[in-house]
């Protein structure tokens, strides 16, 4: 028998054909932690991101998509999402390390200010550079910029101080001319639903020109206008903006020939017959193959505000997005054909679980202020190691609390379960895991009088410095810490699992084990509750109960999410 020869490249076709997708239904298989949007089919599932990456906006450089979003006073802020395919997302870096910004005091971030900071961003790439332009509603117009969008960004900028000033968009125009429009927050300047546009210096960092009026949604019909993106298409300047508040709202485009307007408007994505309410507030970009496409969020209560993809396709001259065309508005998708970027990528998704085996915090975490020096450090010893904490009134709620490390809820419905050995030194000292919102419930690991518990807590409406109750007590019966001694001070080290359940909706449920194979659950039902602009977020924190008294640490090995 001779022997069969064959082709080398025909080969290579039957390889890719047979075992990519069993490849990508692989890699789907691995990533148990977070929504999978891409069905590995050619197909998309909307939302591409089930959590809460709000107002986002997107561009592509080259093959590359990126996306970033609002951190508010989460730190560190600006997250920085990139893409091959508009689908799969991985967060790579942030453009803020911290929240220390010129114009603004000092020490302003290093305690929770919910709902203030980083508002609707826009991220833009010109000249070789990639920049992001965001307001803060109490300070204005900051810009932040690099060369290098995975390294470290440049310092801030504040481009156009002023209260009440937020939604930037910068343009750079083909006569080198530079422009900057921007929404108005009625809580700051007591007025709203209007924006205005000025000029810039040519690299973008400072105001030159006097602010014109080009749009009032003040008109019965467009009310609460704001997230203005600046673009331009054969000879038309467009500004695309959501109407009609967050979660009842609609996606408008504005079209002009002059940067100056006047503007003719229309309504080009509603929520029609779907699910998808208040589909507004995003990015347009387009693919090199020609496509359009239009990034967006949804308002899903305790999950935040989660991010869609819909297509576009150009109708006389108006960006019409989604489906079912009614008069220029179409409809979200559900589920749709994937964008064509010219090949097949593999399904990613945003980091969830962490093995803390790094010397640098994972991407997928977040403080609630700007860090401090001693709330703890990451390792690549395979565990994070972070200190008590005390407060004056800490007990009150944890609302004002800022050294809750958290990351965002991934899905619809998971499980978050972390490993940790806590030195508890001081009696009513706790370390825990929590659910954290406007309403917040965490389990924790409490030393006492007699030995150690676990706690079930609840705060309802945390905002308005509501005391939160203590449901659960239960005594550790029969157990005996490990002892070590540093020099002549007695050690106890405990080692516990803790774990929460998220169900649809965001029903939790809190459980403890001693081994990481019996778990026993703690307490009621909790409704998890979104915060200020921002999703329930979930993750740990350790407290010293009293000032002056020897710092408790918490090693926290693993903390793993799954289904």
């Amino acid at each position: 028998m001779h022997p069969i020869k064959i082709d080398p490249a025909v080969a290579a076709i039957f390889i890719f054909t047979i075992f990519l997708p069993l490849l990508l239904t692989a890699q789907v298989k691995m990533d148990k932690g977070a929504w999978v949007a891409d069905k590995a089919n050619g197909t998309y599932t909307n939302p591409v991101l089930f959590a809460d990456y709000s107002d986002p906006d997107v561009i592509r450089v080259g093959d590359d998509y990126y996306m970033t979003a609002s951190s508010f006073n989460c730190v560190p802020g600006l997250p920085i999402l990139h893409s091959k395919d508009l689908v799969n997302w991985q967060i790579i870096n942030y453009a803020l390390r911290d929240l220390h910004l010129p114009g603004i005091p000092p020490a302003f971030f290093d305690q929770p200010q919910h709902g203030k900071g980083v508002w609707a961003p826009c991220i833009r790439y010109h000249n070789g550079e990639y920049m992001i332009y965001w307001g803060d509603p109490d300070f204005g117009i900051y810009r932040v910029a690099t060369k290098n969008i995975r390294g470290r960004w440049g310092p801030p900028v504040l481009v156009l101080p002023g209260k009440g000033r937020i939604d930037p968009s910068p343009f750079f125009d083909e006569d080198g001319k530079v422009y900057l429009v921007h929404a108005w927050a009625g809580s700051r300047a007591h007025l709203n639903s209007i924006m205005t546009v000025c000029e810039l210096n040519e690299d973008g960092t400072k105001i030159v020109g006097n602010q014109s009026l080009i749009f009032d949604g003040n008109d019965g019909i467009n009310h609460t206008v704001e997230g203005g993106k600046f673009y331009k298409k054969d000879g038309y300047y467009y500004l695309l903006a959501p109407a009609g508040g967050v979660a009842t709202g609609w996606q408008i485009a504005l079209r002009s020939k002059s940067i100056y307007g006047p503007y003719e408007v229309k309504r080009v994505l509603a929520q029609g017959a779907t699910a998808v309410n208040g589909p507004h507030q995003g990015g347009l970009v387009d693919t090199k193959t020609g496509e359009w496409w239009f990034l967006h969020f949804q308002d899903k209560g305790p999950y935040g505000r989660i991010v869609h993809l819909q297509p576009v396709h150009w109708k006389d001259g108006w960006p019409v997005m989604g489906i079912n065309d009614h008069d220029y508005c179409g409809e979200p998708v559900f589920t749709y054909k994937k964008p064509d970027v010219g090949q097949t990528y593999p399904v990613e998704v945003p980091a969830t679980s962490d093995e803390f085996n790094k010397p640098n915090l994972g991407l997928q975490w977040s403080w609630h202020a700007n860090p401090q020096q001693s709330w703890g450090f990451p390792s690549a010893s395979g565990y994070i190691r972070l200190y008590g904490q005390y407060y004056p009134g800490a007990y009150t709620n944890f609302w004002d609390i800022p050294n809750l490390l958290l990351q965002k809820l991934p899905a619809p419905a998971l499980t978050a379960t972390m490993k940790m050995t806590a030195v508890l030194q001081n009696e009513g000292d706790i370390a825990g895991l929590i659910m954290m919102g406007w309403d917040y419930s965490y389990i924790a690991l409490k030393k006492t009088t007699a030995g150690y518990a676990l706690a079930r807590a609840v705060c309802n409406d945390a905002e308005q410095k509501t005391p939160e109750t203590v449901t659960d007590n239960r005594v550790l019966k029969n157990f005996q810490p490990v002892i070590r001694y540093n020099y002549e001070t007695k050690l106890e080290m405990v080692e516990i699992y803790l774990r929460v359940t998220v169900g649809d909706g965001g029903r939790c449920d809190f459980y403890y084990s001693l081994d990481g194979k019996k778990f026993e659950k703690l307490g009621g039902v909790f409704q998890a509750k979104q915060g200020k602009w921002i999703g329930a977020k979930t993750g740990m924190f350790i407290l010293n109960q009293k000032p002056d008294s020897p710092r408790s640490w918490m090693d926290v090995d693993w903390f793993r999410i799954g289904k």
